[in-house]
């Protein structure tokens, strides 16, 4: 081929390769390097934690009384009727004696088979009869009014009381101040651990409570009365106990840098 020939060929081919060299289009440059991080541990900060107990004592302003009407019969549906007429009889002396209605509430009724028992090993037990006991609940908001109304219900027929509760009206009160007494004592402690501890208290950082509920102390537990010829001659006596209210509180302050004072 001659020399002319080949220079010609050169050229044709170059041309042809130019616009496919343009059309091809360029590769995106390389990410940068991600720059090396070091991370940062945070330093274990210096705690102290103390716990304080509050409490304190209040006299109640309220109480409860769970009187009850039993009765027995040969039949269930006239001991439910003696027992439904007995105790509408005491619940009316109640409200005569200024208990509202809706301050007297059923607690319990039962229904209940009575047998005799056998006189021989061989022999099976007698139905003797039918028990209904119906246990009313009355809330007394005058203190000294629960020993006279105590004897209203007995000698207006009622045969069982319960219990008689002592309460509070409002807890809430007397939790609040339990719960400063808590935190006040729980700051003390702290005081003096970080005193001979020789460290400077910081912030608190943390902070919890246990309130304990409050809860009506008896102080008349179940008793059956079969008269209530005593009871027309005195007043029954019923003193109200103080009631201690408790709370606890967790707190955790943080240790400053540096000596103590």
């Amino acid at each position: 081929m001659s020399v002319a020939r080949t220079a010609l060929l050169l050229v044709l081919l170059m041309s042809t390769l130019a616009p496919l060299a343009k059309a091809q289009p360029r590769e995106p440059p390389p990410p940068p390097a991600p720059t090396p991080t070091v991370p940062i541990v945070a330093r274990g900060e210096r705690t102290l934690r103390v716990e304080g107990l509050g409490e304190v004592k209040v006299e109640p302003d309220e109480a409860f009384m769970d009187l009850g009407m039993e009765t027995l019969a040969p039949t269930a549906k006239a001991a439910a009727e003696e027992n439904a007429r007995k105790m509408e009889k005491v619940v009316g002396a109640l409200v005569k004696a200024g208990i509202p209605r809706e301050e007297i509430e059923t607690r319990n009724y039962t229904v209940s088979p009575e047998y005799q028992p056998p006189t021989r090993a061989d022999e099976a037990p007698k139905l003797k009869g039918y028990r209904v006991s119906n246990t009313v609940e009355v809330h007394v908001r005058e203190l000294a009014r629960v020993g006279p109304l105590l004897d209203t219900a007995l000698n207006a027929g009622a045969n069982r009381v319960e219990s008689v509760r002592f309460g509070l009206s409002k807890p809430e009160v007397a939790q609040g101040e339990a719960l400063r007494n808590a935190v006040e004592r729980a700051r003390q402690s702290a005081q003096v651990l970080a005193s001979s501890l020789g460290v400077r208290l910081g912030p608190v950082l943390d902070a919890s409570t246990v309130t304990e509920p409050q809860r009506p102390i008896p102080v008349v537990t179940r008793f059956e009365m079969a008269s209530a010829a005593g009871a027309r001659d005195a007043t029954t006596p019923i003193q109200p106990q103080e009631q201690t209210i408790q709370a606890t509180v967790t707190l955790v302050f943080a240790i400053e840098q540096g000596p103590g004072r």
